[in-house]
């Protein structure tokens, strides 16, 4: 038996909807319903009524739910105590961050930290966004810090969590100039004349905001995919090497864009090319009563909080 089944099932007990579980859990439907089933398995009986909806615990599982309760209870605890022990010796600030924030929002942010902060002590995790957030959610991480935008939100439960607005970062289109300074692939492109481009590998998170760029623009864009990849890094360098446009952050091309080794692949007339991101950091919030395991955390959370207070919630 897994932890992370009692976890699912305390959800599904919660929300009483296998969908809504599933979304918190960061887990598809069907994969969420096979945890249950294991459960179900381990466990030697059915544990939900699937006959009503909204769905409903049987006897055995109104039962396990309780004490569950007690035995993740248990654990967190424990857990706490432990990292506890861990911070006593080294209180290093642990952050969960995705490949593109970590090579160009996460220096600046610690170097700005340190004249206004402090000295940290800090280990980066960098991940793809999915398994930034499940850092989190595992509680393997302090902080995550990611990109938010309205259209494309995590499923944090604002019960658990809570999360400070750090900054903005723009993402928008940009290409390689030729010989004259001028965009070599200008948009939008003709239907017989698509401009090559550099794309987010499926399910990455800027490459959700790419397509919601797309579908809102104004007119229609012609794009023929040559190539893609998880990481914005890695679409820059083959923008630097001219093999076509590629939506990146500004953070992340402000030294080319200085230097005319990039330059904007949207002529001045065409707008709505370009998209605003938040970027966020989010902690898992202590237990009623008690302070977060690490001072230096807590700390800086603070700090953080104390410097956006109407931006301090979910």
């Amino acid at each position: 038996m897994e932890t992370k089944w009692l976890e699912d099932f305390v959800s599904l007990a919660e929300t009483r909807s296998f969908s809504r579980s599933a979304q918190l859990r960061h887990v598809t439907q069907p994969a969420f319903s096979r945890r249950i089933q294991a459960l179900e398995a381990w466990a030697g009986t059915d544990l939900v009524d699937r006959s009503s909806y909204p769905t409903r615990l049987t006897p055995a599982g109104e039962t396990l739910y309780a004490q569950a309760l007690e035995m993740l209870q248990a654990l967190q605890t424990t857990r706490a105590m432990l990292r506890g022990h861990a911070a006593a010796g080294q209180d290093v600030i642990e952050f969960a961050v995705p490949h593109t924030l970590a090579f160009t929002f996460f220096p600046a942010w610690v170097s700005s930290l340190r004249e206004k902060f402090g000295p940290i002590k800090s280990r980066l995790i960098a991940l793809n966004v999915h398994d930034a957030v499940m850092r989190l959610v595992e509680g393997s991480c302090d902080l995550l810090i990611a990109y938010h935008h309205p259209a494309q939100p995590f499923q944090l439960d604002p019960d658990r969590y809570e999360m400070v607005t750090l900054g903005e970062e723009t993402l928008a289109p940009f290409c390689k100039p030729d010989a004259e300074g001028q965009p070599m692939f200008l948009l939008p492109g003709r239907p017989g004349h698509p401009q090559p481009y550099l794309g987010y590998a499926p399910g990455a998170y800027l490459g959700r905001v790419t397509e919601l760029i797309l579908k809102q623009a104004g007119t229609a864009i012609h794009l023929d995919r040559v190539y893609e990849t998880d990481m914005a890094e890695g679409l820059k360098v083959m923008a630097l090497e001219g093999h076509g446009v590629a939506f990146l952050p500004q953070s992340a091309v402000k030294k080319e864009l200085r230097a005319r080794r990039l330059v904007s692949a949207a002529p001045p007339e065409l707008t709505g090319l370009e998209v605003t991101m938040e970027v966020r950091a989010y902690r898992e919030k202590p237990p009623a009563g008690k302070e977060a395991a690490k001072s230096t955390a807590q700390a800086l959370w603070t700090y953080l909080a104390g410097m956006r207070p109407a931006r301090s919630h979910l």
